[in-house]
């Protein structure tokens, strides 16, 4: 899976961020059960791109929480 855009998660509706979020956090228990299993991960950098995809994601979702509830 390629590095997503800031820009590309933004284009996304709230219910397709919560599908890519979802789908993240599986591939990333089965790379830390991968971890955990052979000690060391296949691409480490690769674990550390999908905390930071799903941080990215939280973070576009809760400002369109924020904006939503600022403009009730």
């Amino acid at each position: 899976m390629a590095i997503i855009r800031k820009s590309e998660l933004r284009a996304m509706s709230n219910e397709d961020l919560k599908n890519k979020l979802i789908e993240l956090k599986r591939e990333l228990l089965k790379e830390r059960a991968h971890k955990m299993a052979s000690g060391a991960p296949l691409n480490p950098g690769r674990m550390r791109e999908l905390r930071r995809t799903i941080a990215r994601i939280l973070t576009i979702l809760n400002e369109r929480k924020k904006n939503l509830n600022t403009n009730q």
